[in-house]
């Protein structure tokens, strides 16, 4: 079955229930989209998974996408080992109490699943006896992978990504850049952001400024500079003397300290 047949098929299955059936992806990956309430979301991998046409056996993966204001778009593949075709399934939750029914009955292997999704973005699954932390700590608060979660170790040591391998953590090198996931300086926390992190001269919580760069006298221009002046004979110190082979004052008395001149006297 093509991705449009596979989508057809499985809004008629679900009527009188309102689904939407798209097509994702381009050529060997396209899939069928197919968009349901989320009173909808156990019946619809159930009678994906019954009907003889789709058989959609084999439960891949479930996660969700953050859509801010929008809720969130719980989604998950389905694939036919013996049809070999594939559908996305997706159903649209409220930020405010987001919740589905568990399809752990239908797939069992969408336990994990759902618990790293409740554990992630704070999910709701209706029906799911454990849904303890899988990949955090007990202690830990939050959802990581909800939009508004601050990660906290990009604020409190400076990004890797912020500088190219070789630049000093002197500064010198390009303009220190914000992290993903991080605020902007003053939104968030009680100290001040760290050099690195925060980016320059954005605000109170800017972190450590690079090191300026040194300031060098300008040029004049060309043609401003004044011709130089002679040094003169008179300028040099009084115990200075002409270098050897140097030439004699001009009124032939000898240099101080140097031989009196040979004024053809005695031997």
């Amino acid at each position: 079955m093509t991705p449009e047949e596979v989508g057809q098929r499985l809004v008629a299955l679900l009527a009188p229930v309102e689904a939407t059936a798209t097509v994702s992806g381009g050529e060997v990956h396209s899939r069928a989209t197919i968009d349901v309430p989320p009173n909808a979301w156990r019946a619809a991998l159930l009678a994906a998974r019954d009907d003889a046409e789709l058989a959609f056996d084999y439960f891949d993966w479930l996660s969700a996408v953050d859509e801010l204001a929008d809720g969130f778009d719980v989604v998950a593949h389905l694939w036919s080992t013996t049809h070999r075709h594939g559908v996305l399934l997706r159903a649209r939750v409220s930020r405010q109490t987001p919740s589905v029914d568990s399809v752990v009955a239908v797939y069992p292997g969408a336990a994990w699943h759902e618990r790293e999704t409740h554990e992630m973005f704070g999910i709701d699954f209706a029906g799911h006896a454990e849904l303890r932390p899988l990949l955090l700590p007990p202690e830990f608060e939050g959802h990581p992978l909800r939009k508004e979660f601050v990660l906290a170790s990009r604020v409190a040591k400076p990004w890797p990504g912020a500088k190219e391998p070789g630049e000093s953590e002197a500064g010198g090198g390009r303009r220190p850049i914000r992290p993903p996931g991080v605020p902007a300086p003053g939104e968030w926390g009680v100290v001040p952001t760290p050099a690195g992190a925060g980016g320059v001269g954005e605000g109170p919580r800017g972190g450590t400024p690079a090191r300026p760069a040194r300031e060098r006298p300008a040029r004049p221009a060309p043609g401003a500079r004044g011709p130089r002046t002679p040094r003169d004979a008179g300028s040099a110190g009084a115990g200075s003397r002409p270098g050897p082979g140097g030439p004699a004052p001009a009124d032939g008395t000898a240099s101080e300290g140097g031989p009196a001149p040979d004024d053809g006297g005695s031997a």
